[in-house]
């Protein structure tokens, strides 16, 4: 809920202008930026549950302190404070689900985990808006209740049974007694930091992930100034386009990532970041509504098809011990992509004009699918070594 009404609570409620609105998304930018590797670390190290659970409560008392802060200086460190114990999360949370898809569901996985996301996403600024409209607090207040009691199910739920599925790369396993389930468990072999920095074929992949992960993030500043100001769209309009996003996540990912299971990752990551590239790039051509709702659709189904399979990728290739390293420094990828893209995208549009940005876009996208497609994913080696598929690229 804070987060998408940040930028109203500094401005209208705290009387900030808007450029100390938008350093204090810069400022979140950053934290997360910084938090993502570490997370990731300390879930390897003490176990993922472990910083879900102190992320979540910690993120609870920060969103019940936060109204309290006045001053710029107050209100910029709680935003960076703020940054750091709720995105600590992610890294954790991912990891552990790769865990426990094991190879052949960690697409349809992710994807069910995405649809929680946006059913919250669609849920939490409606909610908001409601809110913000008796008192701002009020958003600060229910968002750190949430966050309390999800810690608390966590807590308080028994953790069920089970083993995670075994990845490819497993070489071995250890026997646990029959109650206890391996998820989130610290493993007991502690690989060091610098191992993850070595793996080249994966610092590849993150670089060919961050020019679409820049395109992604074209929502949030350049695609509405686009819609609102120079296409004369209304804001309820802008919504609404909005919308066919998050019907279709909510309706069609899951079962079209089930049935995408067989696909090789590189297969679906270039297909997906050709389509993320084509749709937000259609929108340089002149069209209407209708047009416009069609890239919306396009990029939709690139962003269904790519961000689950990038996902299972990451967890495909991680070591057993070090994938919390891993899912961190695949999340920082986006946080690094959340600082600069929007800004990006607003200054190209400033100096070079709409055009520039959404055919800057189209070249993104494919930028990202020619570089996944000649490299080698978890999928293709594993295939490659068993002789069952011909060796894919350099």
């Amino acid at each position: 809920m804070v987060l998408p009404f940040l930028t109203l609570y500094l401005t209208v409620e705290r009387r900030f202008s808007a450029a100390t609105a938008g350093l204090a998304l810069t400022i979140y930018g950053i934290a997360a930026i910084v938090i993502a590797p570490l997370s990731g670390r300390l879930s390897d190290r003490l176990g993922g549950l472990r910083i879900i659970k102190l992320s979540l409560f910690l993120s609870a008392v920060v969103l019940f302190i936060f109204p309290f802060a006045h001053s710029l200086t107050s209100i910029l460190v709680m935003t960076g404070v703020w940054a750091i114990v709720n995105e600590a999360f992610r890294p954790p949370s991912m990891s552990i689900i790769g865990d426990l898809a094991g190879p052949a569901q960690r697409k349809a996985a992710f994807a069910l985990s995405r649809l929680a996301i946006n059913l919250g996403m669609s849920i939490g600024p409606v909610v908001g808006g409601f809110l913000a409209m008796r008192s701002f607090k009020l958003l600060f207040y229910v968002d750190g209740t949430t966050a309390l009691l999800a810690g608390l199910i966590l807590v308080l739920v028994p953790w069920r049974p089970g083993k995670p599925a075994l990845s490819e790369n497993n070489s071995a396993s250890i026997e646990l007694p029959a109650n206890v389930s391996t998820a989130g468990i610290r493993s007991s072999t502690v690989l060091p930091y610098s191992s993850v920095l070595n793996d080249r074929r994966f610092l590849y992949f993150l670089a060919a992930m961050l020019p679409v992960e820049l395109v992604f993030f074209q929502t949030l500043a350049a695609m509405p100034l686009f819609l609102v100001r120079d296409l004369h769209m209304t804001e309820a309009g802008f919504g609404m386009l909005l919308a066919i996003n998050t019907v279709l996540i909510i309706v069609i990912e899951v079962p079209l990532n089930a049935a995408m299971a067989d696909w090789s990752n590189r297969h679906a990551l270039a297909l997906g970041a050709l389509l993320i590239g084509l749709g937000f790039g259609g929108m340089a051509l002149d069209g209407g509504v209708l047009w416009l709702s069609l890239t919306v659709v396009v990029w939709t189904f690139g962003e269904m098809i790519l961000l689950p399979a990038s996902a299972a990728e990451v967890s495909d290739v991680a070591p057993p011990a070090q994938s919390g390293a891993y899912m961190g420094l695949y999340s920082m990828g986006f946080s690094v992509a959340f600082a600069i893209g929007p800004m990006l995208g607003v200054q190209t549009m400033e100096r070079f004009g709409s055009s520039a940005v959404w055919i800057g876009t189209f070249i993104c996208g494919c930028l990202t699918a020619t570089m996944i497609w000649f490299a080698r994913t978890k999928n293709d080696l594993s295939a490659v070594s068993s002789g069952t598929a011909p060796t894919p690229g350099p």
